[in-house]
């Protein structure tokens, strides 16, 4: 059962007092989280959604000065910037980037920090627990944060992951920013600012980390191919809001699989192939069941109170992507 409004907020108060750093361990994390800049290809098809120059926070994860952000700041990156806790600057390449989990991966100098930051168990991070929230000290620094909730995320992008962690109270310059448990150890990377951390019908700011779980399985694929192994999922190339339990297309991006099959903003999607649907959730699930990028896929879309068929010959959307890894 998710906590109640009242014991999240409780919690979330208590959280923001704790003293900082509330243990060595605490401390020693600090020692390897970076600044990241980037300069997105002049060309970007990101740049409008996401800005051409962007700057996050990075976490050292190993000697050899791997560092792992939330991937969206690595789209069509043209040069990346890594700036050490101590104000050395460092040119940093893109290694990998997965965009099931919304994880990226990037190398700099070995000499960036003196300390990488161990893995955690994301699994073991349990509601109205206290961790600790690190960015670098442009973007605020340390501070704690109480988890509100466990549960599935959905985003408008075509993206859904399961368990993400929510934190409370909402720091606004979180992009890439590490979670941290009591021992010191990273679960989670910062994706979002969300105003309902809890689902109890109320605006309750906070963030969505993706748990360090999920990248687990994925890291020597990202090291070695730079992205996950296999096919990629269908990818359409809209964006979509579940509205009172129909999936609305809010926009569809310039020369997408969707934009070239005729998809509107306005359309309500109403199904896949066989299958009705009436949430996001539902889209994306059988979406991704249709097989592998480059199928396709049959959508059922009410427009101007009529429904109408629309095929749409998925992609991967790395593909859509301009060329940007080294």
């Amino acid at each position: 059962m998710s906590p109640s409004f009242f014991s999240a907020a409780l919690s979330t108060w208590r959280a923001t007092h704790a003293p900082l750093p509330a243990s060595l361990a605490e401390t020693e994390a600090l020692e390897a989280v970076v600044k990241v800049s980037i300069k997105a290809l002049p060309d970007a098809r990101t740049a409008d959604t996401l800005g051409a120059e962007r700057e996050g926070t990075g976490v050292v994860i190993d000697a050899s000065g791997l560092v792992l952000t939330i991937g969206y700041l690595l789209l069509e990156a043209g040069s990346i910037l890594v700036v050490a806790p101590d104000g050395r600057v460092f040119p940093a390449t893109v290694v990998g980037y997965d965009h099931a989990s919304g994880f990226g991966l990037m190398r700099t100098s070995p000499s960036v920090t003196r300390r990488a930051l161990e893995w955690g168990d994301s699994s073991a991070v349990r509601e109205l627990s206290t961790l600790l929230v690190a960015t670098h000290p442009a973007a605020g620094g340390a501070s704690h944060a109480c988890v509100v909730a466990r549960r599935r995320f959905t985003g408008w992008w075509e993206y859904m992951i399961e368990d993400a962690i929510f934190t409370a109270p909402a720091r606004y310059e979180h992009s890439g920013a590490a979670l941290v448990d009591g021992g010191g150890r990273l679960v989670g990377i910062a994706s979002l600012w969300v105003s309902d951390a809890i689902e109890q019908g109320v605006a309750f700011p906070g963030n969505m980390f993706v748990p360090i779980d999920l990248l687990k399985p994925l890291l020597d694929d990202l090291l070695t191919c730079g992205r996950r192994r296999g096919g990629g999922r269908p990818w359409l190339g809209l964006y979509s809001e579940e509205v009172e339990g129909h999936v609305v297309v809010t926009r569809v991006l310039p020369d997408a699989p969707a934009h070239r099959a005729g998809v509107r903003r306005g359309d309500v999607i109403l199904g896949i192939g066989s299958d009705a649907i009436g949430s996001q959730s539902e889209f994306y699930s059988k979406l991704w069941a249709a097989g592998e990028a480059g199928a396709e896929v049959l959508l059922h879309v009410l427009r101007n109170r009529v429904v109408q068929r629309v095929r749409v010959r998925s992609a991967d959307r790395m593909d859509y992507l301009r060329p940007w890894r080294a």
